[in-house]
């Protein structure tokens, strides 16, 4: 993807939207990296498209926690798995290899809270970087992936 697109979110709504358009497109071995400062969204679009993806196949989860103490949450969406991990906590590379989430295969989704702590971004990888205003949030996405630039996100401020 050239440069980074951009979309303005107002609000929690926005974000879902958005996540359900990520969702849409996302295939078996997709990295999702979902980076910003605490509190910026990056758990409401994972739930997003968690919730998304679960829609599609008729399954309608109410609780999706956050995966801070977990570390990891996985869920079963017809035949692919998705795996949302929190890596806030963790302080060293060397701690994420032990939880073995690059060594997945397919059939599985990976969604990234606090991606900076890997060694190195995973080729392909889908970046949402979210940046707080005063009003709303700005989310930047970018991807080494082209057909992530391919996509139209349409106006999802405004539905």
């Amino acid at each position: 993807m050239g440069d980074p697109i951009s979309h303005y979110l107002p609000n929690e709504d926005a974000t879902a939207r958005l996540g359900k358009i990520i969702a849409e497109h996302l295939v078996s071995g997709d990295i999702v990296l979902l980076s910003g400062d605490i509190g910026a969204g990056k758990t409401c679009m994972a739930r997003a498209i968690i919730r998304s993806m679960q829609a599609t196949h008729g399954i309608a989860e109410t609780d999706i926690p956050s995966p801070t103490f977990t570390l990891v949450q996985s869920y079963e969406v017809g035949d692919i798995e998705i795996l949302h991990a929190d890596l806030y906590r963790l302080t060293e590379a060397s701690e994420i290899d032990e939880l073995g989430l690059l060594d997945t295969y397919n059939p599985t989704i990976l969604l990234v809270e606090w991606p900076d702590r890997f060694a190195s971004e995973p080729d392909g990888a889908l970046n949402v970087h979210f940046q707080v205003l005063d009003e709303g949030r700005r989310v930047h996405l970018s991807s080494t992936d082209d057909r992530w630039h391919m996509i139209d996100f349409g106006d999802v401020e405004n539905g």
